[in-house]
């Protein structure tokens, strides 16, 4: 194998730094422009042979361009955030394990046309999933689209009007996975299910995943979108080759506030007043007579003692007296009712 050059002379081969620059700019290798002369020198130093010097910089221009690929799909997906599959807390779900997102982490998720919808009330970490499903796309070398289902719907709803539809499509059917986020979170225009019907037969034709986040039962689209028979179609394409996940546990955005704690267990019940305490939960909206282990205890009574005070089985009879805690409230039917049990406060509806 001979090597073509303009002049057959030896010297010919040794080319100057201006016109290796020009070279290297010429085969689009900015890295290796950037870093030879410093890997030319550690070579020399360290007797290299020339394989492992082309090595090197084959090497290093290839790694270069995939961590530039890597950050410029990442730019143009739109992530309002950029989450992984490692920083999702599955100990918080009682059903969801990794394992089974494990077909949706590999190039399989997008060759094979999968898609998925993920259901949750609000900060159960839908979008986060969404999020790192997307990027783990990326940085298998696909395209990804990050959208709003209030954006993307009006967006094509706008083109519609404007005769554009067909050319505002593409955005959204292009990208190898499209994500859409929040289904069911606001209100959308009337033709919503008419233009995302659109975007998803595209993609269902193509087999180009799509991952759906949604606060909604898959019942209520219809409700959602304005059409139920659209928005069948629509799951319908969507479920064929893919999956719905629903997450549970707290809400990691107000979980630190503890809201969703079990409320204080039975053997612990909380009084407004009294020396024991009621052994039924207060208030009550019970209006009859309620017997409590010997005796019985009216929790809730009128002004005038009800006829069925007189047959109730009360020993001794209760006595009611005004409560200061009632008057203190701004409760008129306030009382006090004496029985074996103690005072007991109870309210008159």
């Amino acid at each position: 194998m001979s090597l073509t050059t303009d002049n057959h002379s030896p010297q010919s081969r040794t080319l100057s730094e201006a016109e290796l620059d020009a070279l290297f700019k010429r085969l689009n290798l900015a890295h290796t422009r950037r870093i030879y002369q410093q890997v030319a020198a550690q070579a020399e130093k360290e007797s290299w042979s020339y394989c492992d010097f082309l090595a090197l910089l084959l090497a290093e221009e290839v790694a270069r361009r995939k961590q530039t690929r890597l950050q410029r799909l990442t730019r143009s997906a739109h992530f309002p955030f950029l989450k992984t599959i490692d920083e999702f807390d599955f100990s918080l779900q009682s059903t969801l394990r990794q394992t089974l997102l494990g077909s949706y982490l590999g190039p399989d998720f997008v060759s094979e046309g999968r898609s998925l919808i993920l259901h949750g009330k609000t900060g159960r970490g839908k979008t986060h999933l969404a999020v790192a499903i997307g990027y783990r796309a990326i940085q298998n070398g696909f395209e990804t689209l990050f959208t709003t289902a209030a954006e993307l719907i009006e967006d094509l709803s706008n083109a519609s009007k404007k005769g554009r539809l067909q050319e505002s499509l593409a955005t959204y059917t292009h990208p190898h996975v499209l994500v859409i986020d929040e289904v069911g979170y606001l209100t959308y225009a009337q033709d919503a299910a008419n233009v995302l019907f659109h975007v998803v037969n595209n993609r269902h034709l193509r087999k180009r995943p799509m991952i759906f986040t949604t606060n909604k039962p898959l019942n209520e689209w219809g409700k959602v979108l304005h059409d139920e028979d659209l928005a069948a179609a629509i799951l319908d394409r969507v479920l064929e080759r893919g999956r719905f996940v629903r997450l549970d546990g707290p809400s990691g955005r107000t979980r630190h506030l503890k809201f969703e704690d079990p409320l204080p267990g039975s053997t612990e019940r909380l009084r407004i007043s009294g020396i024991r305490g009621s052994e039924v939960p207060e208030p009550t909206g019970a209006r009859t007579v309620s017997p409590v282990a010997r005796h019985a205890l009216v929790t809730v009574l009128p002004l005038t003692t009800p006829p069925e005070w007189q047959a109730a089985s009360v020993s001794p009879r209760p006595v009611m007296l005004p409560s200061p805690v009632g008057r203190g409230l701004g409760l008129r039917n306030h009382f006090l009712v004496e029985a074996t049990t103690g005072f007991t406060c109870v309210t008159a509806r």
